[in-house]
């Protein structure tokens, strides 16, 4: 069954080059052998996505290399699949090497924790693959129309049951891989299969999602990986130290377009409970018949409104509902009471219920490099190579060295003190340890305006106003993006950023501290004078103004987005 909207003569160009690809073959590895050019051919272009890349070009130099009539400086940005956010410490070290061989170096923490490297040459693209999967490690399926990496609570501090949380987020990610062979066969020589049958897909068929897929498991009452901003997001239920099942919210997502009110983000809904006290196949099965509804009906004719919260917009949460309990063979309870009441990462030293001890490193806006003032990859690296410690990364793009037995504590703790990682981490502001940015300029295409390279310098000065205010332990939440599709979950902030030029901002205000409400547009493509002059004011009035314990999200809201 079809949504019939979708009528083949109007299918996107990228409906049709998925269904004409032979399983997301397409002619990638001719393009890749092709040495006139550091580009791809165009039909691959959005074929090479779900490979788990990116094609990009360095933006600071294209008039420069226009001027030489140089074609554009083409890279690939090459992103891991790490469920939840882990990384063994043998990985680490082979990561590490990869960069510094293969890319600019720099690690890039995403803000769906994993690990994105960029500069990536057409050249080193097949070698950089290979270099992962030696390391047990892949990159299929992080990008393109499909289920993306699944994210979960990235602590295990967080609950006893974190453990059997995160197993049943691999589980998930499994079961939705998708099952062409074409990766292997291009990127790691893998022999073509002869029995075709081997790679029939019954989820994804030849058409694939209408668009990416994003899946998340929160564990209450922290809301750290914004759970409501997912196509999916599975809520843990704990009662008395049992995990009973999860509540399911749909049609969450942040993109939207500048000027365009039909296309805008979107928190998800609540839709139904499932009980796994007698096994996950209910539950399971209910995510899987999920993406196949948003298979059937989900838009492609139109990609700017292919998201799921669109299907969910056009047909209703009790139609889904209904749809969801037809195809899934059973009856979604309702709803169980859950409550989240911080959204944060736990920075320092922290112990979990079996004396496991984390250090939460602070890495402003994910950017894992060594500069002149902070050698944190080098000192990351360290940490691995003692074979005491395993990797997680939050969705606010921090690192936990994790893992680490009491007795390894000290050694860990001495290589953080000689790189003056927890010194850094301890000096980190309060707005700017719950900030984030996304890459925005020089890589990525749809980038209006920088964010990552101009949110610290700008927190600079707003940390002088809260200090003026007397606000600087204030917690509050601070994101900024080049584009408004939203990487940094901007329209989930309770200040958000979303560029409109270079050198201007559009200003959202009110969103509330737990990532449960969306903010609204304040004002349009503001410059920086601008910004910190409005910030000033609101900073000034929620000194004054405030009720006990209001958070300033809240207070925005109240006082000027009614």
């Amino acid at each position: 069954m079809s949504d019939n909207t979708n009528k083949p003569q109007d299918l996107s160009s990228n409906e049709k080059i998925k269904m004409s690809s032979n399983a997301l073959r397409g002619t990638i590895a001719e393009s890749l052998t092709d040495e006139i050019t550091g580009n791809i051919r165009p039909d691959d272009q959005p074929l090479v996505r779900f490979h788990g890349m990116y094609l990009q070009d360095d933006r600071d130099r294209r008039e420069e290399r226009a001027a030489k009539k140089l074609e554009r400086l083409y890279s690939f940005m090459i992103r891991l699949r790490l469920t939840g956010g882990f990384l063994s410490g043998d990985q680490w070290i082979a990561l590490h090497h990869i960069a510094g061989e293969n890319s600019t170096g720099t690690l890039k923490i995403t803000t769906r924790q994993t690990i994105q490297l960029h500069g990536v040459l057409k050249t080193k693209a097949k070698p950089t693959v290979k270099a992962f999967n030696q390391a047990g490690l892949t990159t299929l399926a992080t990008c393109g129309d499909i289920n993306r990496n699944v994210i979960c609570s990235a602590h295990p501090k967080q609950s006893p049951l974190h453990e059997q949380i995160f197993e049943l987020a691999k589980e998930i990610t499994d079961m939705l891989l998708p099952k062409t062979q074409g990766y292997y066969e291009i990127w790691l020589d893998a022999e073509k299969i002869a029995d075709t049958k081997m790679e029939e897909d019954l989820l994804y068929q030849d058409r694939y999602m209408p668009r990416k897929f994003k899946i998340a498991l929160a564990i209450p009452p922290n809301n750290d990986i914004d759970v409501f901003g997912n196509d999916l997001g599975l809520i843990a239920v704990i009662e008395k130290d049992q995990l009973k099942g999860f509540n399911i919210v749909i049609g969450g997502g942040m993109s939207s377009t500048h000027g365009n009110p039909e296309h805008y983000p979107r928190l998800a809904s609540e839709l139904g409970y499932v009980d796994i006290t007698n096994g996950k196949e209910n539950l399971l099965k209910a995510i899987y018949e999920l993406l196949t509804i948003q298979r059937d009906y989900g838009n492609r004719n139109d990609r700017k409104k292919a998201r799921l919260k669109y299907t969910v917009d056009k047909y209703g949460i009790p139609w889904w509902k209904a749809e969801l309990e037809k195809r899934a063979g059973f009856a979604l309870e309702d709803i169980k009471p859950y409550v989240f009441n911080r959204r944060k990462d736990y920075y320092g030293w922290e112990q979990n219920h079996e004396g496991l001890w984390y250090y939460t490193v602070f890495v402003e806006n994910g950017r894992v490099l060594d500069t002149d003032s902070l050698k944190l990859k080098q000192a990351l690296q360290d940490a691995a190579k003692t074979g005491k410690v395993n990797f997680r990364f939050t969705c606010n793009q921090n690192v936990i060295i994790s893992d680490i037995k009491p007795e390894d504590k000290a050694q860990i703790q001495e290589i953080l003190e000689k790189y003056k990682i927890i010194e850094h981490t301890n000096k980190a502001s309060t707005i700017r340890a719950n900030a984030m940015a996304c890459v925005a300029l020089n890589t990525c295409a749809l980038a209006l305006a920088e964010s990552q390279r101009y949110l610290p310098s700008l927190l600079d000065k707003v940390e002088e106003l809260l200090e003026k205010h007397g606000l600087s332990d204030e917690e509050m939440i601070v994101r900024m993006t080049g584009c408004p599709n939203g990487c940094a979950r901007p329209f989930i902030a309770e200040i958000g950023f979303v560029g409109t030029a270079l050198g201007k901002y559009n200003m959202y205000i009110g969103g509330d501290r737990f990532g449960m409400r969306l903010n609204k547009l304040y004002k349009e493509s503001l410059e920086e004078p601008q910004i910190l002059d409005e910030l000033d004011g609101f900073f000034g009035a929620f000194a004054k103004k405030r009720k006990k314990n209001q958070a300033i999200g809240d207070f925005l809201h109240q006082e000027y987005c009614q």
